[in-house]
């Protein structure tokens, strides 16, 4: 009798929410970045905008492509690696048999328990638990390169178009200040958001995306200083 399982677990989030964090983190200082080298240089708020919104689109494009093709990289040599142990399985069986069993010892199963384990779920899904216990490779962690593409375009373009709000509802000569102010607003509910959803300890995400937000945004601000545009 199936027996259903009262726990929520999370790891099923790890993929997309890695790349949904990722990109809305890199919208919110990369964007704000730009509008404040932008805004300092005395543009009007036209300009800054046309920046911002330049990139808005740029930014998540290039998130988009990245994550597709870095996944991708993953995802083929996940299926290279479950071709190779089907093949494997298909050619010496029992050498496989012998090798999920030794897995077991070595996580604690008493031998005799771990054979009769191991023969239990060879002949249930032979691929799928050496996929799992051997390679590592399961159903909630495998890369799926579609998802983390569109869902790292999505949030980068969210995250970036909270800056340009900013930018839309302050006085024009308030710009470099509000948007650095919320930006780090921002990426402080992302933390706490992000945390949330993956089960972590909400202060120290919150803390750990503000600090990394702020000396990005920092380093930005010094590097335009150097080449002449000044922040006040």
């Amino acid at each position: 009798m199936a027996v259903k399982s009262r726990e929520q677990h999370r790891t099923g989030r790890i993929g997309w929410l890695r790349a949904a964090v990722l990109g809305a983190n890199d919208g919110i200082v990369s964007t704000a970045s730009l509008i404040v080298g932008v805004a300092a240089a005395s543009a009007v708020r036209g300009d800054v905008l046309v920046a911002g919104v330049a990139g808005l689109v740029a930014g998540a494009m290039s998130m988009a492509a990245g994550e597709y093709v870095s996944v991708s990289s993953q995802s083929d040599t996940e299926q290279a690696e479950l071709e190779r142990e089907r093949k494997e399985l298909a050619e010496d069986g029992d050498f496989e048999l012998e090798e999920l069993t030794a897995i077991y010892v070595g996580r604690g199963v008493e031998p005799a328990l771990a054979r009769q384990v191991a023969e239990q779920l060879t002949k249930h899904d032979a691929l799928g638990v050496h996929a799992r216990d051997e390679l590592g490779i399961s159903e909630t962690m495998i890369a799926r390169p579609v998802q983390a593409a569109f869902a790292s375009a999505g949030s980068f373009a969210v995250g970036a178009a909270l800056p340009l709000i900013t930018v839309l509802l302050v006085p024009e000569n308030s710009i470099v200040i509000a948007v650095i102010v919320m930006a780090l607003i921002f990426l402080a509910l992302l933390g706490a958001l992000s945390a949330q959803v993956g089960g972590a300890p909400i202060l120290k995400s919150t803390i750990r995306v503000t600090f990394w937000g702020a000396l990005a945004m920092g380093l930005t601000a010094l590097v335009g200083s150097a080449f002449g545009t000044s922040v006040s």
